[in-house]
């Protein structure tokens, strides 16, 4: 005796996947980004024994170009 199947009484005609994300889900790491990127662009709070010049010269000229 074969059992009756059930189809969905709403089939899925979109095709994608709809998927939401909380805001804090984009929010925090992007924050977290930024505070980063400005602690590495902020070298006169460095504690370090000693450094490269150079990528103390890119990170002043990057911080000169986020800062116009």
């Amino acid at each position: 005796m074969s059992a009756p199947t059930h189809t969905p009484a709403h089939p899925a005609t979109t095709g994608g996947v709809d998927i939401r994300l909380p805001w804090w889900a984009l929010a925090l790491p992007a924050l977290a980004f930024i505070v980063l990127l400005v602690m590495m662009l902020n070298p006169t709070d460095a504690q370090a024994a000693g450094s490269d010049p150079m990528i103390t010269h890119l990170f002043e000229r990057a911080h000169q170009l986020i800062a116009r």
